[in-house]
């Protein structure tokens, strides 16, 4: 039976060598579950694969739309699997790897059926929010959705937005069109979780956005200014250093909340992945000694 092998977990563990690594091994495809990495441009913020890795393995879902682009992790599930379906005659093995959790579970357990937005009504929102913030569009999903407005992270408008689009076009709660259940793939998922012990987690995180400025952020960010209001944009990296660009706070201070945003992130990420008891997790701090052996025999 053909496999998908999914390498997940935090920001800053170290995925992409390892699912470099391993997809040389099995020479097989990586399809790419970052929810930001498949926007054209934004390289440096997301730490997108380096041309030269891109190289070493074909890569899927990677600088694929403009950063202009509505993407959902729904048209995830369905253009994955659609892909999935043609790899798979070739390659009996398929790695996929990434940090973005609801395109993770879009794939490998499905999603809900979401109704299609209307542009209308996403452009109405998308421009209340523009003029006159995120408040009133939190009013309105606690008035249509008051259990999901409980449960969502009200300072998160991507999620907040996207469920009152669903209350609004569906003519029913948000909350309850997600109830559906486990869909069966036809094929084998292996899961695999990256993680370290949490101070080296975060002394990497650290690094790499130190490592991040030092090969352009700044540069990269200042490019993406004149389209800071789209929702694509709304990203660890970005968002922190438009804050700097509008002179609302220095350099460093952007930079410290850039490294602060990601270590939260990380942590969230960490939580919501270990819900999951299918998981076969491995510490990186332990040493890389047996991490490519306990992989092969995982998909053997």
């Amino acid at each position: 039976m053909n496999t998908l092998l999914v390498l997940l977990g935090p920001t800053g563990v170290g995925k992409t060598e390892w699912s470099l690594q391993i997809a040389e091994a099995l020479g097989s495809p990586v399809l790419s579950a970052d929810s930001r990495q498949i926007y054209q441009g934004m390289i440096i913020g997301t730490a997108a694969p380096t041309e030269q890795q891109l190289q070493r393995v074909p890569h899927y879902f990677v600088g694929i739309l403009s950063p202009e682009d509505y993407y959902s992790a729904s048209e995830y599930e369905r253009d994955a699997l659609l892909l999935l379906r043609e790899l798979h005659e070739q390659y009996p093995v398929v790695v996929m790897t990434g940090g973005s959790m609801m395109y993770i579970d879009a794939v490998c357990k499905g999603i809900d059926d979401i109704p299609t937005i209307d542009e209308t009504l996403r452009r109405e929102l998308q421009d209340i929010y523009r003029k006159e913030g995120l408040d009133p569009i939190r009013q309105q999903l606690k008035i249509l959705d008051p259990v999901f407005y409980n449960e969502v992270d009200l300072k998160n408008p991507k999620r907040v937005i996207h469920a009152l689009e669903v209350c609004l076009m569906a003519g029913k709660p948000y909350s309850s069109l997600r109830t559906n259940p486990k869909k069966e793939r036809p094929f084998r998922i292996v899961k695999i979780g990256f993680t370290r012990d949490r101070e080296e987690l975060y002394d990497r995180v650290n690094r790499r956005v130190d490592q991040m400025i030092v090969e352009g952020l700044i540069e990269e960010a200042r490019a993406f200014y004149p389209q800071r209001h789209l929702n694509s944009l709304n990203t660890v990296g970005y968002k922190e250093l438009f804050d700097y660009f509008d002179g609302t706070c220095s350099l460093e201070f952007a930079i410290e909340k850039i490294k602060q945003h990601s270590r939260n992130y990380a942590r969230k990420q960490l939580t919501w992945f270990k819900k999951d008891k299918e998981t076969i997790w491995i510490n990186l701090s332990d040493g890389d000694e047996d991490v490519m052996k306990r992989i092969m025999l995982s998909v053997s």
